[in-house]
């Protein structure tokens, strides 16, 4: 249904920013029996343009589904397995591929995250390591859903809630979800004439939630319900989300230059405020600790560090690469932070007290200079020797 003038949504400023998530539907991509170029030919031209300006953008997209149904000839059966949807998958998703790399000039990445890549947090670890490096040579990295070996209890449910995944996984300042329709309206616009359209809402709620309805087109699975949810997720990592119509042309043109026709819904905290949040607030492994000297002590309080081998005394207790362990005073275990481990509590004895760049020679192998990444660390304390309870 075609909105009336009065129920258009008005063009707003976005905060500038350098990096971000595109999330792409199926309804979007969707032709007559496979995936057409007609929307994706002007968001990856947004893609571009965001890279030509210096900006990291990645793709979350769908389609590969609808791909191998056109590559299959097979018409969807009513109650299909599991199994045909994955068979369907996999097929298209060669296809979904390539059918995105026509347009870039930059080779693009597939990425396929299943619900044990981001739950397991070695493995969380791992797919932002390989992420990262991607962005960093110039590579468009291209997420989806591993249907084909998802299983439906696991599945990390849609596309938008992927969307909010990744983008904390890449520590994102903003998810993009390009969907068919303008925007969040108090109703559903398709029923109610008189709805209207809603350009912010700081900290979505569940108020919001009711209003976006269960409305959704019939080719994807996710409805406006869908994207609330996932603005609420990246909202909880202090990330912006902002819903937008991908079939017109001028609201990705005006995008490219941080003016938006849509919908911003603003996170309630800063990324760095959640981030702390979570490190201040987890649990962490009983007993792990890393014992560090007075002069690595300094480097992270006075110098605002990341805490390298060469500091580190010894490691306590058992834990693994990516638990969150504390960061104690090596003579009388004294608590100064907590932190994301890059190394497990064995490799750390093997390289402590060892510059960075011997790393790979003692374990054969490395995760990065940095046994906790500035990133990846809160202190609780101000000052050697001054130490809180924070």
């Amino acid at each position: 249904a075609r909105m009336s003038a009065r129920t258009t949504f008005a063009e707003q400023a976005l905060p500038a920013w350098k990096r971000a998530v595109l999330k792409v539907g199926t309804s979007l991509l969707a032709g007559d029996g496979g995936l057409s170029p007609r929307n994706a030919q002007h968001l990856a031209a947004f893609v571009e343009a965001c890279h030509a300006q210096g900006r990291e953008l990645l793709i979350v997209s769908s389609g590969a589904v609808a791909a191998g149904r056109a590559i299959a000839h097979a018409s969807p059966r009513p109650g299909a397995a599991m199994a045909e949807r994955q068979a369907l998958a996999a097929l298209g998703q060669a296809k979904l591929m390539t059918f995105w790399q026509d347009f870039f000039a930059r080779p693009v990445a597939q990425v396929l995250l299943t619900h044990d890549d981001v739950r397991n947090r070695r493995r969380y670890l791992n797919a932002q390591a390989t992420l990262r490096e991607l962005l960093r040579c110039g590579a468009l990295p291209i997420v989806n859903e591993n249907d084909t070996v998802s299983v439906d209890e696991l599945k990390l449910g849609d596309n938008d809630t992927l969307g909010a995944i990744v983008a904390a996984l890449i520590d994102a300042e903003v998810l993009f979800i390009a969907t068919d329709i303008d925007g969040l309206y108090d109703a559903d616009p398709r029923t109610m004439p008189s709805a209207k359209p809603i350009l912010t809402v700081t900290d979505p709620g569940d108020e919001v939630l009711a209003m976006a309805g269960g409305a959704g087109t019939d080719v994807g699975t996710g409805g406006m319900r869908t994207k609330i949810l996932a603005a609420q997720r990246a909202g909880a990592a202090g990330i912006d989300t902002v819903l937008f119509n991908g079939t017109r042309e001028a609201v990705s043109r005006a995008l490219a230059q941080d003016r938006l026709i849509g919908t911003r819904l603003v996170a309630g905290r800063s990324r760095i405020a959640a981030r702390k949040h979570w490190l201040r607030h987890a649990p962490v492994e009983a007993g792990a600790a890393i014992a560090i000297d007075a002069g690595a002590a300094v480097a992270l309080i006075d110098k605002g560090a990341s805490l390298l081998p060469i500091g580190v005394a010894d490691a306590r207790g058992e834990f693994r690469r990516g638990d969150l362990v504390e960061i104690v005073y090596s003579d009388d275990g004294q608590g100064i932070a907590r932190g994301v481990t890059q190394y497990s509590a064995a490799d750390i004895r093997r390289i402590a007290r060892h510059r960075s760049q011997d790393i790979e020679t003692i374990l054969g192998y490395n995760y990065g200079d940095t046994i906790v990444h500035r990133d990846d660390l809160s202190l609780h304390a101000t000052h050697p020797n001054e130490v809180t309870d924070g």
